[in-house]
């Protein structure tokens, strides 16, 4: 791939899709960016302009590659203004029906060896590739927020998705210096089927009541050494999207008791409390309140942090035996997606495979609930004495 030459197109000009268009511009390629919006295009080239200008502040780019970049920037009005883009990255509202018009319209304003790709976090492939006449040249390809800084990139084929796409979007990854790993086609890829239990059991642990929000983010922290708490992560990444993410897991999963959504975040949601971005959520962040104090109990601590981390272990195993990705890739992204302090798989290898299983059947007998069950992957590990 020739990047003086390679076109990219970016359809919304929200955070994400102006993020992913900024990292496009730094690696040299002309960038064209697509919204209705007027508004929204003028607030996009503003963020863009503003983000190059830190770069420039800190020592990353020099004036003139600023200029430069915001040269090949433009903004289109209509899709026809994309004909000329060699690949285009869809990056607006999760909304299958929304985006699936869209790519109908799409497909017939670009040329034929075009590639198209969506951002979405969670919605299925295979399902936004029936808006196609030419399915073969759609596919995933999950940037993180926000785009710049978070290195992991999942790529994720359809069904229908011819086997060089994935190669190329791989390649290409690499140039722009961000960490592809390839997912299959299955509710949450990688990174949101895995990260499920650092929210939902520690959501269930503060329902039962054996701990506060903010001694279970303690815990992860201090103890388990996660950059964030699950409550000031949940906080941070929004309720609106991290319940509606949640939400499509688990019907898309038919209903899997172990992704099954949490009562209080949805009263959150539906409460509109969704954390920063509104100043309300698991916490108050109103200019005169500080956060709450944890218990600091190391004990409890570690009962927090063994019980979370022994869901998502079982997760990662889980995704591994049904060969959502391979194991390689399913700890980079953990690593590089959600800066999990380790790889899950050698952290289940860490605490000992019998440690995980008897724990989770320590759970599942004393709940009698489907969400503690223990990944055949696990069970097979345990027998033969094989790490993970």
């Amino acid at each position: 791939m020739n990047k003086d030459t390679y076109v990219i197109g970016i359809i919304g000009c929200g955070a994400m899709g102006s993020g992913i268009a900024q990292v496009a511009l730094q690696n040299g390629h002309p960038v064209i960016i697509f919204d209705e919006n007027e508004n929204a295009r003028q607030a996009s080239n503003v963020l863009i302009d503003k983000q190059f200008k830190k770069r420039i502040e800190k020592g990353k780019m020099s004036e003139s590659q600023w200029t430069s970049c915001m040269d090949r920037l433009r903004f289109a009005t209509n899709l026809g203004d994309l004909k000329s883009c060699n690949l285009i990255i869809e990056a607006i509202i999760e909304d299958l029906v929304i985006k699936q018009n869209l790519f109908q319209k799409l497909e017939s304003q670009v040329s034929q060896s075009c590639i198209i790709a969506t951002n979405t976090s969670s919605l299925s492939i295979a399902a936004l590739s029936s808006a196609f006449r030419n399915p073969e040249r759609f596919i995933g390809l999950h940037f993180f927020n926000p785009a710049p800084l978070m290195p992991l990139v999942e790529i994720i084929p359809g069904i229908r998705t011819a086997h060089q796409i994935s190669d190329l979007l791989k390649q290409l990854m690499q140039t722009w210096e961000k960490q592809p790993v390839t997912a299959k086609d299955t509710p949450g890829f990688i990174v949101n089927r895995i990260a499920r239990p650092f929210y939902s059991e520690a959501l269930r642990i503060a329902e039962e009541g054996i701990a506060d929000y903010a001694t279970i983010d303690w815990a992860m922290k201090t103890l388990g050494q996660f950059k964030m708490g699950p409550f000031e992560l949940m906080d941070l990444i929004g309720h609106d999207v991290n319940y509606r993410v949640t939400c499509s897991v688990w019907t898309e999963l038919f209903y899997d008791p172990r992704f099954k959504p949490s009562i209080t975040q949805k009263r959150w949601f539906e409460a509109g409390l969704y954390g920063r971005k509104t100043g309300q959520g698991c916490y108050s962040y109103s200019e005169h309140q500080s956060l709450p104090e944890p218990q600091k109990n190391t004990e409890l601590g570690h009962y927090i942090l063994n019980r979370i981390l022994v869901m998502l272990i079982n997760e990662a195993a889980d995704a591994l035996y049904f060969g959502v990705a391979s194991a390689e890739d399913i700890e980079i992204a953990m690593k590089k997606g959600v800066n999990y302090p380790i790889g899950l798989l050698a952290w289940g290898n860490q605490l000992g495979i019998s440690h995980v299983v008897q724990t989770l059947d320590d759970l599942y007998n004393t709940y009698q609930e489907e969400r503690y069950r223990v990944s055949p992957k696990l069970r097979a590990c345990l027998r033969l004495n094989t790490p993970l």
